[in-house]
């Protein structure tokens, strides 16, 4: 475990603003964290959608869209908008068949993300870390390519328990820090005094096979309660629990997990942060471009939200 790759890029704590060099290509941030691409990347195309989707025009990320803003461009246009990050259960039930259809999953999403999220993904592992610092994440930080995907998860073996609630509360936990700053950064009308300390919105797909070993719900909803207080946009965070495999009490479990947040975000005037979406349908089709659509976007999208996958 833990172990180092030459080809992908070092792990450290999410932040607004990164400088990586990444196989000959050079990500430079600029002013409001504006990130221009040099060099050639060899990112995955997304797969095909009618319509089909056109080259990501130029995008600040200090926008604050609408969800329409990107109308006549693509469906996956929105996620310009987003860091995306994945995490991904590799408890020892992912043994075997399952752990391949992660990286399949992994490697049908991602080429969309990739391409509207220029600086790559991030993948974290529940249980495993690349680096094992009591500053590190242990996250494996801008990923663009298939074969750096594959070589990651050549690299981890699934063993132990399937923490989310613990792992989503790493994460977040300093995300959320500075998105507080930045809201008190805010005026009345919503405008940003200080650009410096825009946050741009996260995307997590979380890929899983069942049922978590400790309290993701209570995470999630102090996750919805702070970002409430803040007054940070709808979509600033999202989840979007994916599973893989084939069994039905962890479909069960997880398709209860998303209405039972919905309702207490219904009662309690939470916003809903939650999607849920299974990797095959009951007949043993993949997801189609429209599944993989509502994949990406279900939980940042409500529009997604209320689609069906297959």
């Amino acid at each position: 475990m833990g172990h180092r790759h030459s080809r992908v890029a070092g792990s450290s704590s999410t932040s607004s603003s990164r400088k990586t060099t990444y196989r000959g290509t050079q990500s430079t941030p600029h002013k409001g964290n504006t990130y221009v691409q040099t060099g050639n990347v060899d990112v995955w195309s997304p797969p095909p959608y009618t319509p089909q989707a056109s080259a990501p025009a130029a995008h600040t990320p200090g926008s604050t869209a609408s969800f329409t803003s990107s109308t006549g461009d693509s469906p996956y246009a929105f996620l310009r908008e987003f860091d995306t990050l994945f995490v991904v259960d590799d408890s020892s039930s992912m043994l075997g068949a399952r752990w391949k259809e992660a990286e399949e999953a992994l490697a049908a999403i991602a080429p969309i993300c990739t391409r509207y999220d220029q600086d790559g993904i991030d993948i974290y592992f529940l249980n495993h870390r690349r680096e094992a610092t009591a500053t590190s994440t242990g996250a494996y930080h801008n990923i663009t390519t298939a074969a750096d995907v594959q070589e990651i998860f050549n690299s981890v073996q699934p063993r132990g328990p399937t923490p989310y609630g613990k792992r989503l509360l790493q994460i977040l936990t300093p995300y959320l820090r500075r998105v507080e700053k930045m809201a008190a950064a805010t005026d009345e009308d919503g405008n940003l005094r200080d650009p410096a300390r825009f946050v741009k919105p996260l995307n997590i797909i979380a890929i899983t096979d069942g049922v978590f070993t400790d309290d993701a719900e209570s995470v999630i909803v102090e996750v919805a309660k702070r970002l409430d207080a803040c007054r940070a946009v709808p979509w600033q965070v999202g989840v979007q629990f994916f599973q893989i495999g084939d069994d039905e009490g962890a479909r069960r479990y997880l398709e209860d997990l998303d209405d039972e947040l919905g309702q207490m975000a219904q009662e309690d005037n939470l916003r809903d942060i939650v999607d849920t979406v299974p990797w095959k349908g009951s007949r043993g089709q993949t997801l189609s471009a429209e599944g993989i659509l509502k994949c990406t976007m279900g939980a940042v999208h409500k529009k997604y939200d209320k689609r069906k996958a297959f």
